[in-house]
């Protein structure tokens, strides 16, 4: 009986376990071929491995090491960011959208753009010369910032980002706010805590685990940025805005170094790698 469950199950995962190998684990091989040779665009086919010269030259270049500081400080600001405003607005607004739910439809509108889209279109509106913002910034105030500028261009990528994707981690956490039970909330005012006493110590740790998902989902997300920051500002004077996927992207399609390209994102998916595996024995210790 045994030996027949075991077969039913390994029948089951046959086709996904199929799947994976042929789109997944076939390129995943390539790449990690390609990240050991001298390949190019004519030579795709037949490349000439070298070793791993190519990892040398990601991990000593000044650029890789600038873009992969971009992308960790933007993925952590815009990750809390909108973690601490969609919690906000989960617990502001839970009273109205409990009674009006179809409010949460225009909530989720930004969800609905592409991201590239966004990019261009706060291109358009944030334009030094020809945007409506700077436009009547100067024609109220005399003066406006260049928001697009290398000293500016961050925090205008940041803000852009999180008003994006808030709405995500609002919708997780209103969610999960709801799922409280209204007994736990009662018995605790029956006992005197004051509503900030209960959202302290009752609510946010029953929404604890949401909240450590949600924050590394859009942590993830902003940390492999590409299409809103590349729509947006590109690369950046003199790549001040060059995020990890930018980096690879120029390195494989503009500078044509397939290997060097590749190296970078094997060297990404390994750093990835490390730290799932690091949170997931935080998370095994926890339970333990």
């Amino acid at each position: 009986m045994a030996i027949v469950k075991r077969a039913e199950g390994s029948a089951y995962l046959a086709p996904l376990t199929g799947f994976l190998l042929l789109f997944l684990g076939f390129p995943a091989v390539v790449n990690l071929v390609y990240s050991v040779s001298t390949v190019s665009f004519e030579t795709l086919r037949s490349p000439s491995i070298t070793g791993f010269g190519n990892y040398l030259v990601v991990l000593t270049d000044r650029d890789f090491w600038r873009a992969s500081f971009f992308s960790l400080r933007f993925g952590i600001l815009t990750a809390l960011a909108e973690c601490l405003i969609g919690l906000f607005l989960a617990i502001f607004l839970a009273p109205l959208l409990a009674k009006r739910s179809v409010l949460m439809a225009p909530l989720m509108l930004p969800l609905m753009v592409a991201p590239a889209m966004i990019g261009l279109m706060y291109r358009l509106v944030l334009h030094e010369f020809a945007g409506p913002v700077p436009y009547y910034l100067f024609e109220w105030f005399g003066d406006s910032p260049a928001f697009l500028d290398v000293n500016n261009a961050f925090r205008t990528l940041v803000v852009v980002e999180t008003l994006q994707w808030t709405p995500f981690a609002f919708l997780l956490f209103y969610v999960a706010y709801q799922a409280i039970p209204l007994e736990t909330r009662e018995a605790a005012a029956l006992d005197g805590a004051s509503a900030l006493q209960v959202l302290w110590w009752i609510e946010l740790p029953l929404m604890r685990p949401t909240l450590m998902i949600a924050f590394f989902i859009r942590f993830i997300d902003g940390f492999r940025v590409f299409d809103n920051v590349y729509a947006l500002t590109g690369s950046g004077a003199g790549g001040s805005t060059t995020s990890l996927s930018i980096y690879i992207y120029q390195a494989f399609f503009k500078e044509g170094a397939i290997g060097k390209a590749v190296a970078a994102s094997v060297v990404l998916f390994l750093a990835s790698l490390a730290v799932l595996y690091g949170l997931n024995w935080l998370a095994g210790r926890r339970r333990t």
